[in-house]
């Protein structure tokens, strides 16, 4: 009997929607289960806290919470503070973050375990006693490392990432894992298994990210040190948007094995791990711990520098290299003030400033940054998100990604005349040949040579620049994709860079953003304006930067950046 062509079509189709049906049901019981994994971890966090506050109800948690991390490392060696009041102090101080920001995506039950060995270690390390808290993507041995991915989940590491192997031959204890933005390539922190993740500072305002999980923890206090990534800013988005410190290294200061990446194998725009802290001087303790025979030994391909303390102790005056804008994302009010008065104190202090003319930024963000890290027309990033329910945080990138070769081009000649930037960024993620990627690299590295020599031409140590504040709203980084321009210029020339917050909002910034266009009065800079707007008390911060291979000197100006702001300020 023949069956009907229309009916064999209906049966066909009602198939496919029964198996898609059965795929997204199994999809959403790994995400519920995920879910509930977090809740329970959240519920022996309280358990946990709540059974040492029975056991010692005359711990003082609060002086212990409030003591910075080189002052508690110090205590926490010489045993003046036992390790367990620590620890607990911060997991019951970690539990009320994560409670209020969603910033925790696991208990990492075994650093109870850990903590009983710290304490039996012969040799105490630079980090004896500290709770550390790790990002999402760096891997801790028996846990996920999701990304946000919903395929990732029931897949945990076979080993510790080499990072966390050194920070626990340092005596440290990594308690928590946080939370991302799903594939990592975003500067705000959501995906579908976790959720948002709110700025501590103001849960209106996205913690940035994609180390926004960190942000958020270390801003709330909940955690004394984090480690996170950044390939783009994702180190630095969080730490001025919760309003504490951090460096993005050279790529490869520190060792990458064992941390999962956004798009695996490019080579365009160097991606870098470090720390988040309070203050510049906790983020030094932590590279102290690091540089040590300790990595060099479990990554070959890491260079044998350790940390160098005469560079970082110096009290030289400083050549300092400086500029207000980058000419492609004009700076908000708070920014361009941000700058002027740290120039004007470093001034005051002894320094020398310099004015450093930044050229061509538009070329770099759309030709190096975007093409290098999209070089196969985004086919390998539009393939991390085959299976999963949900392409979010990432906006336009994933859509132009996906879109064929003819409607590239087609969109971008079209939208030439009338929306440049747009235009740019479509052309941009256009499918490459091998010889145009290999040309590419080539030209990263001339232009990489050109502003060293602009640099060394002007006599400089360090560079002072803006970074992008106040927070945004949530959701508003993944349609500003283009907002990165201001950090994501050291990941293509792969220079130190850091960040220290040194103002707040005023009322003031705030009626003056009133007036602001942009440079290009387009989508994205009428999006940024609103983007920008009810901050008054937020923290803005600026970035600090060396040439390659110089975080000692980088951190170094940092801490003099911060010290000079506290003296002026009070707001910390």
């Amino acid at each position: 009997m023949r069956v009907p062509l229309p009916a064999l079509l209906g049966g066909s189709a009602l198939l496919l929607l029964l198996l898609r049906w059965r795929r997204r049901r199994a999809l959403w019981r790994k995400v519920a289960e995920a879910q509930e994994r977090q809740e329970r971890s959240l519920v022996r966090m309280e358990a946990a806290a709540r059974r040492f506050r029975e056991q010692h109800p005359s711990v003082n948690v609060v002086s212990i919470l409030s003591l910075p991390l080189p002052e508690l490392s110090k205590k926490l060696r010489d045993g003046s503070l036992p390790p367990d009041h620590v620890f607990y102090a911060y997991v019951g101080k970690a539990l009320q973050i994560a409670t209020e920001t969603n910033c925790i995506t696991e208990f990492l039950q075994e650093s109870e375990t850990q903590l009983r060995k710290a304490k039996l270690m012969e040799k105490q390390g630079l980090l004896y006693g500290v709770p550390v808290s790790i990002k999402d993507s760096i891997d801790c041995q028996g846990h996920d490392s999701t990304l946000g991915f919903i395929k990732n989940l029931n897949k945990p590491a076979a080993e510790d990432s080499v990072v966390v192997q050194v920070l626990k031959r340092q005596g440290a204890i990594p308690f928590v894992k946080t939370n991302v933005p799903q594939s990592l390539i975003s500067y705000d922190c959501k995906n579908l298994i976790f959720g948002q993740t709110c700025n501590p500072l103001l849960y209106t305002r996205t913690p940035g990210g994609s180390s926004g999980g960190e942000g958020a923890l270390v801003g709330g206090g909940g955690s004394i040190l984090g480690i996170g990534t950044d390939v783009g800013g994702s180190l630095r988005f969080p730490a001025a948007f919760c309003g504490i410190c951090a460096i993005k290294p050279t790529g490869n200061r520190l060792s990458k094995r064992g941390i999962m990446a956004g798009v695996v194998g490019q080579k365009a725009v160097a991606a870098a791990v470090g720390p988040l802290a309070k203050d510049v001087e906790s983020l030094a303790l932590c590279l102290r711990a690091l540089l040590s025979e300790d990595m060099f030994s479990l990554d070959s391909t890491v260079p044998p520098l350790p940390f160098n303390e005469e560079v970082y102790s110096s009290t030289e005056p400083l050549r300092i290299g400086y500029y207000e804008t980058d000419f492609f994302t004009m700076p908000s009010p708070a920014m361009r003030r941000a700058v002027r008065e740290t120039k004007q104190l470093l001034e005051e202090a002894g320094h020398t400033l310099v004015p450093f003319e930044l050229t061509n930024v538009d070329y770099v963000i759309f030709n190096y940054c975007v093409r290098g890290m999209f070089a196969d027309g985004g086919r390998s990033f539009v393939k991390k998100f085959k299976g999963e329910m949900e392409k979010g945080g990432t906006g336009l990138l994933f859509w132009l990604a996906k879109a064929p070769h003819w409607l590239k081009t087609l969109l971008s000649w079209i939208a030439k005349p009338f929306v440049p930037r747009f235009s740019s960024i479509v052309r941009s993620m256009k499918e490459n040949t091998v010889d145009e990627v290999w040309s590419l690299h080539h030209e990263i590295e001339d232009f990489c040579h050109q502003f060293i020599a602009q640099w060394k031409k002007l006599n400089l140590d360090v560079m002072l620049c803006p970074m992008l504040g106040p927070a945004l709203g949530i959701g508003y980084p993944a349609k500003l994709s283009v907002a990165v321009s201001y950090t994501m210029l050291y990941n293509a020339l792969d220079f130190p860079a850091g960040v220290v917050p040194v103002t707040l909002v005023t009322d003031e910034d705030e009626e003056e953003l009133k007036g602001y266009k942009g440079y290009y009065q387009d989508w994205w800079d009428r999006t940024l304006v609103k983007a920008f707007r009810g901050s008054v008390g937020m923290p803005v911060a600026v970035q600090c930067v060396a040439l390659p291979w110089q975080e000692e000197l980088c951190l170094r100006f940092m801490k003099e950046v911060e010290t000079l702001s506290l003296k002026k300020n009070s707001f910390f």
